[in-house]
């Protein structure tokens, strides 16, 4: 869990990409939006950098893990009932953050 707090502190910092390679064999360039928990696991949600899907706002949630050497691991979700928790929490986190943004405008 230390690594993904510096993998966040990281993204805070600078722009962390990925390169998923779809099903249909084709890659598309992503940027780490956050590393989350939800229920006992963490997850990872990934926004396009261009084309259409980018455009969208669309953005992929995914099972995150590390292996020993800290080499990061995404997962498909399979199960309709984990992302809906999963998709749930980013939900509520993207609210947090607004709210938080919110707050700290109306302070300054």
């Amino acid at each position: 869990m230390d690594q993904n707090k510096n993998l966040n502190e990281e993204m805070d910092q600078e722009e962390v990409t990925v390169t998923l390679t779809l099903d249909d064999g084709s890659q598309l360039e992503c940027v780490v939006l956050t590393i989350f928990d939800a229920g006992e696991r963490e997850y990872i949600a990934l926004l396009p950098m261009e084309g259409e899907l980018a455009e969208e706002g669309e953005v992929y949630l995914y099972r995150y893990s590390e292996d020993a050497e800290g080499n990061p691991n995404l997962e498909n979700i399979e199960d309709d009932e984990e992302y809906d928790i999963v998709a749930d929490a980013f939900d509520e986190l993207l609210d947090d953050q607004e709210y938080d943004e919110l707050v700290g405008d109306d302070e300054n």
